[in-house]
């Protein structure tokens, strides 16, 4: 579980403002001149016993914008995302952000909530909620924030349930509410409402909505495009490690003449 705590670093409180994204640019100009960071992954490529996982992918996620991460099975979502985490060292890429490039420290920068929610067997919800506070040394008062996030998924009740003892729906709100005591700028989540309860699944999209409007910068990869439909500025689809379309979803639908994004998506990888 230490790989995925010492990934899962973000905060709500963090600031920042909100922007939208745009293709092939490092950073982005507001109205006033503002500029705010965006997160470029440039020729990311990752290949395994000679297949070819991930083959030259290059996308942008800007401050205050949700992407999301579309393709079939197999087709290079959850590498990507480890990769760009820094879960795991691709072959060849790089990975900027705020024009900085992004070296093995960049679980400072990047938290990722993989899709199987490991957590530490024998500490509790609570105790996994001291662990990140810790490691993070986060100013006083993080006791409230972390009750509120464990009471927003309805398991503050069951803060002091061992890790071992949780379903996997459990185990998810869990890694979320860690990811959102502690901060980074940027937050992946791979396949997160996969277990997850209706309540917890309305929590997380409205936790996602704030998030976005706090300036942070969100990719979600996930089979449910109806879920993500009204939550995503842009989608990246790739298939067989390849990007096949990215764009707005406006933009994205007149390309080819569909009416949503599940349609999108089927006219894109078939």
């Amino acid at each position: 579980m230490w790989r995925y705590a010492a990934h899962i670093e973000f905060s709500l409180s963090t600031g920042g403002g909100p922007a939208t994204g745009a293709t092939g640019c490092r950073s982005l100009v507001q109205a006033g001149g503002t500029v705010w960071p965006v997160l470029e992954v440039s020729k990311l490529t990752k290949s395994y016993r000679g297949l070819t996982a991930v083959d030259s992918l290059s996308f942008t996620v800007s401050s205050g914008e949700l992407v999301a991460l579309l393709g079939p099975n197999g087709a290079g979502k959850s590498t990507t995302l480890t990769c760009v985490a820094g879960y795991q060292k691709p072959d060849s890429g790089k990975v900027t952000w705020n024009d900085r490039e992004l070296g093995p420290d960049r679980s400072r920068h990047i938290a990722l909530v993989p899709e199987t929610p490991e957590v530490f067997p024998l500490l509790t919800i609570w105790e996994h909620m001291v662990f990140v506070a810790r490691g993070l040394d986060l100013p006083a008062g993080w006791e409230r924030d972390a009750e509120t996030l464990l009471a927003r998924f309805q398991i503050l009740e069951q803060r002091d349930k061992l890790g071992e003892a949780l379903s996997k729906g459990m185990r998810q709100k869990l890694l979320v509410a860690c990811a959102a005591l502690a901060s980074t700028e940027v937050m992946f989540l791979d396949e997160p409402m996969v277990g997850l309860d209706p309540h917890a699944q309305r929590e997380l999209r409205q936790m996602l909505l704030e998030l976005k409007a706090a300036g942070r910068a969100l990719m979600i990869s996930s089979h449910l495009i109806t879920y993500l439909e009204g939550l995503a500025d842009r989608a990246v689809i790739i298939k067989s490690g390849r990007l096949v379309a990215e764009g707005t979803l406006d933009e994205l639908n007149s390309r080819y003449g569909s009416q949503d994004l599940e349609e999108t998506f089927f006219e894109a990888t078939t």
